[in-house]
Protein backbone atom coordinates (compact mmCIF):
# COMPACT_ATOMS: atom_id res chain seq x y z
CA UNK A 1 0.00 0.00 0.00
CA UNK A 2 2.74 2.37 0.85
CA UNK A 3 3.86 2.24 -3.04
CA UNK A 4 0.77 2.80 -3.83
CA UNK A 5 0.32 5.97 -1.75
CA UNK A 6 3.94 7.03 -3.21
CA UNK A 7 2.84 6.57 -6.69
CA UNK A 8 0.12 8.14 -6.17
CA UNK A 9 1.78 11.50 -4.98
CA UNK A 10 4.94 11.25 -7.34
CA UNK A 11 2.95 9.42 -10.23
CA UNK A 12 5.95 10.43 -12.86
CA UNK A 13 8.82 10.13 -10.35
CA UNK A 14 9.35 6.61 -11.99
CA UNK A 15 9.44 7.67 -15.19
CA UNK A 16 13.45 7.90 -15.51
CA UNK A 17 14.18 4.66 -13.62
CA UNK A 18 11.86 3.26 -16.36
CA UNK A 19 13.72 4.77 -19.50
CA UNK A 20 17.14 4.36 -17.93
CA UNK A 21 16.75 0.48 -17.71
CA UNK A 22 14.61 0.78 -20.78
CA UNK A 23 18.40 2.45 -22.65
CA UNK A 24 20.17 -0.50 -21.10
CA UNK A 25 17.60 -3.01 -22.67
CA UNK A 26 18.29 -1.58 -25.93
CA UNK A 27 21.69 -2.05 -25.53
CA UNK A 28 22.09 -5.07 -24.50
CA UNK A 29 19.35 -7.09 -25.70
CA UNK A 30 17.55 -7.60 -29.20
CA UNK A 31 20.87 -6.64 -31.25
CA UNK A 32 20.99 -7.41 -34.72
CA UNK A 33 22.60 -6.54 -37.70
CA UNK A 34 21.15 -3.28 -39.75
CA UNK A 35 21.73 -4.60 -43.23
CA UNK A 36 19.02 -3.90 -45.45
CA UNK A 37 17.59 -7.44 -47.17
CA UNK A 38 18.50 -7.83 -50.75
CA UNK A 39 16.09 -9.07 -53.29
CA UNK A 40 16.72 -12.39 -53.18
CA UNK A 41 15.37 -11.96 -49.62
CA UNK A 42 12.60 -9.83 -50.11
CA UNK A 43 11.57 -12.08 -53.10
CA UNK A 44 12.22 -15.16 -50.40
CA UNK A 45 9.72 -13.66 -47.88
CA UNK A 46 9.25 -14.90 -45.43
CA UNK A 47 11.49 -18.11 -45.06
CA UNK A 48 11.54 -18.53 -40.95
CA UNK A 49 9.64 -17.75 -38.28
CA UNK A 50 8.38 -13.79 -37.57
CA UNK A 51 8.77 -12.34 -34.06
CA UNK A 52 5.73 -9.81 -32.68
CA UNK A 53 6.65 -8.20 -29.93
CA UNK A 54 3.64 -7.29 -27.77
CA UNK A 55 5.68 -4.61 -24.89
CA UNK A 56 3.14 -5.36 -22.37
CA UNK A 57 2.37 -8.34 -20.03
CA UNK A 58 0.52 -11.25 -21.07
CA UNK A 59 -3.13 -11.25 -21.57
CA UNK A 60 -3.76 -8.07 -22.46
CA UNK A 61 -5.71 -6.94 -25.58
CA UNK A 62 -2.56 -6.98 -27.99
CA UNK A 63 -2.16 -10.83 -27.06
CA UNK A 64 -5.44 -11.26 -28.31
CA UNK A 65 -4.89 -9.78 -31.53
CA UNK A 66 -1.43 -11.06 -32.08
CA UNK A 67 -2.47 -14.71 -31.31
CA UNK A 68 -5.68 -14.68 -33.39
CA UNK A 69 -3.90 -13.08 -36.61
CA UNK A 70 -0.71 -16.05 -36.22
CA UNK A 71 -3.38 -18.42 -36.14
CA UNK A 72 -4.50 -16.98 -39.41
CA UNK A 73 -1.73 -15.63 -41.28
CA UNK A 74 0.18 -18.94 -41.01
CA UNK A 75 -1.45 -20.99 -43.89
CA UNK A 76 -0.77 -17.59 -46.17
CA UNK A 77 2.98 -16.87 -44.97
CA UNK A 78 3.63 -20.34 -44.28
CA UNK A 79 5.43 -19.75 -41.31
CA UNK A 80 4.57 -19.02 -37.81
CA UNK A 81 3.85 -15.77 -35.86
CA UNK A 82 5.56 -16.13 -32.31
CA UNK A 83 4.39 -13.29 -29.57
CA UNK A 84 7.34 -11.88 -27.03
CA UNK A 85 5.77 -10.12 -24.75
CA UNK A 86 8.64 -7.47 -23.42
CA UNK A 87 6.69 -5.22 -20.71
CA UNK A 88 8.17 -2.01 -18.61
CA UNK A 89 8.17 1.33 -19.05
CA UNK A 90 4.63 1.73 -20.30
CA UNK A 91 5.35 -0.08 -23.63
CA UNK A 92 8.37 1.69 -24.52
CA UNK A 93 10.92 -0.89 -23.67
CA UNK A 94 9.65 -3.65 -26.33
CA UNK A 95 9.04 -0.75 -28.69
CA UNK A 96 12.44 0.25 -28.53
CA UNK A 97 13.75 -3.67 -29.19
CA UNK A 98 11.56 -3.20 -32.77
CA UNK A 99 13.36 0.69 -33.11
CA UNK A 100 16.59 -1.34 -33.17
CA UNK A 101 16.03 -4.62 -34.50
CA UNK A 102 17.08 -5.77 -38.30
CA UNK A 103 14.80 -4.50 -40.89
CA UNK A 104 13.98 -7.45 -42.59
CA UNK A 105 10.59 -7.77 -41.86
CA UNK A 106 10.88 -10.57 -38.97
CA UNK A 107 10.22 -8.07 -36.32
CA UNK A 108 6.73 -6.72 -35.80
CA UNK A 109 5.76 -4.61 -33.45
CA UNK A 110 1.97 -4.95 -32.03
CA UNK A 111 1.03 -2.24 -29.79
CA UNK A 112 -2.12 0.25 -29.50
CA UNK A 113 -2.60 4.34 -29.21
CA UNK A 114 0.31 4.38 -26.53
CA UNK A 115 2.34 4.84 -29.42
CA UNK A 116 1.26 8.48 -29.75
CA UNK A 117 1.29 8.93 -25.80
CA UNK A 118 4.77 7.84 -24.91
CA UNK A 119 6.34 10.72 -26.91
CA UNK A 120 4.21 12.77 -24.99
CA UNK A 121 5.08 11.93 -21.47
CA UNK A 122 8.53 11.17 -21.95
CA UNK A 123 11.34 13.30 -23.48
CA UNK A 124 13.84 10.64 -22.77
CA UNK A 125 12.51 7.74 -25.44
CA UNK A 126 15.90 6.70 -27.31
CA UNK A 127 13.79 6.05 -30.50
CA UNK A 128 11.92 8.24 -32.07
CA UNK A 129 8.09 7.36 -32.95
CA UNK A 130 8.07 8.19 -36.40
CA UNK A 131 11.36 8.16 -37.78
CA UNK A 132 12.16 4.63 -36.21
CA UNK A 133 9.00 2.61 -36.50
CA UNK A 134 7.27 2.41 -40.11
CA UNK A 135 3.26 1.58 -39.70
CA UNK A 136 2.16 -1.58 -41.58
CA UNK A 137 -1.73 -1.14 -41.04
CA UNK A 138 -4.06 -0.27 -38.26
CA UNK A 139 -5.35 -3.71 -37.36
CA UNK A 140 -8.50 -2.32 -34.99
CA UNK A 141 -9.97 0.29 -32.80
CA UNK A 142 -11.35 -0.37 -29.72
CA UNK A 143 -15.06 -0.61 -29.14
CA UNK A 144 -14.92 2.02 -26.13
CA UNK A 145 -12.71 1.88 -22.86
CA UNK A 146 -15.00 0.44 -19.82
CA UNK A 147 -15.07 2.68 -17.30
CA UNK A 148 -14.97 0.46 -14.26
CA UNK A 149 -15.10 1.08 -10.46
CA UNK A 150 -14.33 -0.97 -7.35
CA UNK A 151 -17.46 -2.59 -5.84
CA UNK A 152 -17.54 -0.92 -2.77
CA UNK A 153 -17.31 2.72 -4.05
CA UNK A 154 -20.34 4.26 -2.98
CA UNK A 155 -21.59 5.37 -6.40
CA UNK A 156 -23.96 3.70 -8.44
CA UNK A 157 -23.83 5.59 -11.71
CA UNK A 158 -21.23 7.90 -13.27
CA UNK A 159 -22.99 11.10 -12.49
CA UNK A 160 -22.74 9.99 -8.86
CA UNK A 161 -19.30 9.34 -8.94
CA UNK A 162 -17.88 12.40 -11.20
CA UNK A 163 -20.03 14.66 -8.46
CA UNK A 164 -18.26 13.15 -5.64
CA UNK A 165 -15.35 13.36 -7.04
CA UNK A 166 -15.65 17.36 -7.97
CA UNK A 167 -16.54 17.77 -4.40
CA UNK A 168 -13.35 15.96 -3.41
CA UNK A 169 -10.27 16.68 -5.56
CA UNK A 170 -7.74 13.91 -5.35
CA UNK A 171 -9.83 12.03 -3.19
CA UNK A 172 -9.64 8.65 -5.97
CA UNK A 173 -6.86 7.12 -7.99
CA UNK A 174 -6.52 5.31 -11.50
CA UNK A 175 -4.67 2.41 -12.41
CA UNK A 176 -3.25 2.23 -15.66
CA UNK A 177 -0.51 0.27 -17.77
CA UNK A 178 2.16 2.16 -17.15
CA UNK A 179 3.49 5.90 -17.71
CA UNK A 180 2.31 6.89 -20.99
CA UNK A 181 0.20 3.99 -21.22
CA UNK A 182 -3.17 4.19 -23.34
CA UNK A 183 -4.91 3.89 -20.40
CA UNK A 184 -3.27 6.85 -18.55
CA UNK A 185 -4.55 9.21 -21.11
CA UNK A 186 -8.03 8.18 -21.54
CA UNK A 187 -8.34 8.93 -17.46
CA UNK A 188 -6.29 12.14 -18.06
CA UNK A 189 -9.39 12.51 -20.88
CA UNK A 190 -11.84 11.74 -18.79
CA UNK A 191 -10.25 14.27 -15.94
CA UNK A 192 -10.63 16.54 -18.06
CA UNK A 193 -13.66 15.87 -19.40
CA UNK A 194 -15.46 15.81 -16.20
CA UNK A 195 -14.07 18.73 -14.68
CA UNK A 196 -12.23 16.66 -11.89
CA UNK A 197 -9.17 15.53 -10.25
CA UNK A 198 -8.48 12.34 -9.63
CA UNK A 199 -4.75 10.28 -9.25
CA UNK A 200 -2.81 8.19 -11.58
CA UNK A 201 -1.21 5.03 -10.28
CA UNK A 202 0.80 3.64 -13.33
CA UNK A 203 1.35 -0.47 -13.05
CA UNK A 204 3.35 -2.52 -15.43
CA UNK A 205 0.46 -3.76 -17.42
CA UNK A 206 -3.52 -3.67 -17.99
CA UNK A 207 -3.46 -7.03 -15.88
CA UNK A 208 -2.14 -5.89 -12.74
CA UNK A 209 -4.23 -2.51 -13.12
CA UNK A 210 -7.61 -5.09 -12.98
CA UNK A 211 -6.36 -7.07 -10.60
CA UNK A 212 -5.54 -4.19 -7.94
CA UNK A 213 -8.86 -2.89 -8.79
CA UNK A 214 -10.84 -6.49 -7.87
CA UNK A 215 -8.79 -5.89 -4.62
CA UNK A 216 -9.83 -2.69 -4.13
CA UNK A 217 -6.77 -0.92 -3.83
CA UNK A 218 -7.62 1.23 -6.53
CA UNK A 219 -10.65 3.11 -7.34
CA UNK A 220 -11.18 2.61 -11.04
CA UNK A 221 -9.84 2.23 -14.32
CA UNK A 222 -10.81 2.84 -17.94
CA UNK A 223 -9.61 0.12 -19.70
CA UNK A 224 -10.18 -2.71 -22.58
CA UNK A 225 -13.64 -4.73 -22.44
CA UNK A 226 -11.68 -7.85 -23.28
CA UNK A 227 -9.69 -7.64 -20.19
CA UNK A 228 -13.13 -6.23 -18.06
CA UNK A 229 -15.93 -7.73 -19.18
CA UNK A 230 -15.72 -11.23 -17.26
CA UNK A 231 -15.24 -9.59 -14.35
CA UNK A 232 -17.68 -7.14 -15.05
CA UNK A 233 -20.29 -9.89 -15.82
CA UNK A 234 -19.05 -12.03 -12.53
CA UNK A 235 -19.25 -8.77 -10.30
CA UNK A 236 -16.15 -8.43 -9.14
CA UNK A 237 -15.81 -5.19 -10.29
CA UNK A 238 -18.83 -2.72 -11.69
CA UNK A 239 -19.13 -0.66 -14.70
CA UNK A 240 -20.25 2.41 -15.23
CA UNK A 241 -20.55 3.56 -18.71
CA UNK A 242 -18.35 2.59 -21.90
CA UNK A 243 -16.29 5.36 -23.67
CA UNK A 244 -18.27 5.07 -26.94
CA UNK A 245 -20.26 6.27 -29.08
CA UNK A 246 -22.89 3.32 -29.12
CA UNK A 247 -23.40 0.37 -26.37
CA UNK A 248 -21.34 -2.82 -26.64
CA UNK A 249 -22.92 -6.09 -27.20
CA UNK A 250 -21.12 -7.78 -24.72
CA UNK A 251 -22.23 -5.69 -21.84
CA UNK A 252 -25.92 -4.51 -23.44
CA UNK A 253 -26.95 -2.89 -20.07
CA UNK A 254 -23.67 -0.32 -19.72
CA UNK A 255 -24.64 2.75 -20.75
CA UNK A 256 -22.67 5.29 -23.53
CA UNK A 257 -20.92 7.98 -21.31
CA UNK A 258 -23.30 10.27 -23.21
CA UNK A 259 -26.40 7.99 -22.11
CA UNK A 260 -24.91 7.71 -18.78
CA UNK A 261 -24.75 11.84 -18.63
CA UNK A 262 -21.29 13.09 -19.58
CA UNK A 263 -22.44 14.63 -22.89
CA UNK A 264 -20.04 13.86 -26.12
CA UNK A 265 -17.51 12.09 -24.37
CA UNK A 266 -15.61 9.46 -26.22
CA UNK A 267 -12.30 8.04 -25.92
CA UNK A 268 -11.95 4.88 -29.00
CA UNK A 269 -8.12 3.70 -28.86
CA UNK A 270 -6.26 1.86 -32.06
CA UNK A 271 -4.46 -1.04 -32.71
CA UNK A 272 -1.80 -1.73 -35.36
CA UNK A 273 1.60 -2.99 -36.52
CA UNK A 274 4.54 -1.30 -36.94
CA UNK A 275 7.99 -2.59 -38.10
CA UNK A 276 11.05 -1.11 -37.97
CA UNK A 277 12.41 2.09 -40.07
CA UNK A 278 14.18 0.66 -43.49
CA UNK A 279 11.93 -2.40 -44.05
CA UNK A 280 11.68 -2.68 -47.78
CA UNK A 281 8.35 -1.23 -49.48
CA UNK A 282 7.70 -4.86 -51.07
CA UNK A 283 7.84 -6.70 -47.27
CA UNK A 284 5.86 -3.93 -45.81
CA UNK A 285 3.22 -4.40 -48.46
CA UNK A 286 3.10 -8.13 -48.64
CA UNK A 287 2.31 -8.30 -44.74
CA UNK A 288 -0.35 -5.65 -44.58
CA UNK A 289 -2.02 -7.35 -48.00
CA UNK A 290 -2.11 -11.07 -46.17
CA UNK A 291 -3.45 -9.22 -42.91
CA UNK A 292 -6.20 -7.43 -45.04
CA UNK A 293 -7.43 -10.67 -46.46
CA UNK A 294 -7.65 -11.47 -42.78
CA UNK A 295 -9.48 -8.49 -41.40
CA UNK A 296 -12.00 -9.01 -44.41
CA UNK A 297 -13.35 -12.37 -43.43
CA UNK A 298 -16.62 -12.36 -41.11
CA UNK A 299 -15.48 -14.27 -38.89
CA UNK A 300 -12.66 -12.43 -38.18
CA UNK A 301 -14.85 -9.07 -37.65
CA UNK A 302 -17.26 -11.46 -34.98
CA UNK A 303 -14.04 -12.51 -33.04
CA UNK A 304 -12.78 -9.11 -32.53
CA UNK A 305 -16.37 -7.50 -32.14
CA UNK A 306 -16.57 -9.92 -29.23
CA UNK A 307 -13.62 -9.10 -27.69
CA UNK A 308 -13.88 -5.40 -28.13
CA UNK A 309 -12.69 -4.48 -31.24
CA UNK A 310 -13.88 -3.05 -34.49
CA UNK A 311 -12.05 -4.03 -37.40
CA UNK A 312 -10.19 -1.11 -39.40
CA UNK A 313 -7.43 -2.58 -41.69
CA UNK A 314 -5.47 0.76 -43.81
CA UNK A 315 -2.89 1.79 -46.07
CA UNK A 316 1.08 2.42 -44.21
CA UNK A 317 -0.03 6.02 -45.16
CA UNK A 318 -3.48 5.88 -43.51
CA UNK A 319 -2.55 4.44 -40.11
CA UNK A 320 0.75 7.16 -40.17
CA UNK A 321 -1.79 10.23 -40.57
CA UNK A 322 -3.97 8.53 -37.82
CA UNK A 323 -0.61 8.26 -35.23
CA UNK A 324 0.10 11.68 -35.99
CA UNK A 325 -3.32 13.17 -35.49
CA UNK A 326 -3.11 11.61 -32.14
CA UNK A 327 0.26 12.26 -31.12
CA UNK A 328 -0.81 16.13 -31.33
CA UNK A 329 -4.56 15.56 -29.92
CA UNK A 330 -2.33 14.04 -26.76
CA UNK A 331 0.22 17.36 -26.85
CA UNK A 332 -3.39 19.22 -26.00
CA UNK A 333 -4.35 16.91 -23.66
CA UNK A 334 -1.11 17.39 -21.88
CA UNK A 335 -0.72 20.90 -22.03
CA UNK A 336 -4.42 21.00 -20.82
CA UNK A 337 -3.44 19.03 -17.59
CA UNK A 338 0.04 21.09 -17.61
CA UNK A 339 1.96 17.73 -17.31
CA UNK A 340 5.43 17.56 -17.32
CA UNK A 341 7.60 14.49 -17.32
Amino acid sequence: METLNYMATHPFSASKLFIAALVLVGQTAYAQSSSTPNAAAIKDFPNRTIRVVVPYVAGGPMDFIGRYLDQKLQPALGQTMIIDNRPGAGGAIGTDMVAKAAPDGYTILNTSSSHASLPVVSKSLPYDPIKDLQPITQIANSVGFIIAVRNDLPAKNLMEFIADAKANPNKYNFGSGGIGNVMQFAGEYFNTSAGIKTQHIPFKGVGQAITELMAGRIDFVLGPGTGLSTYIKSGKIRALAITAKKRWSELPDVPTADEAGLKDFAYIPFYGYWYPAGVPKEIVNKMRLDIAKVLEQPETKKAFFDQGFEVVGSTPEEFAKVIANEIELNKRLAANIKFTE
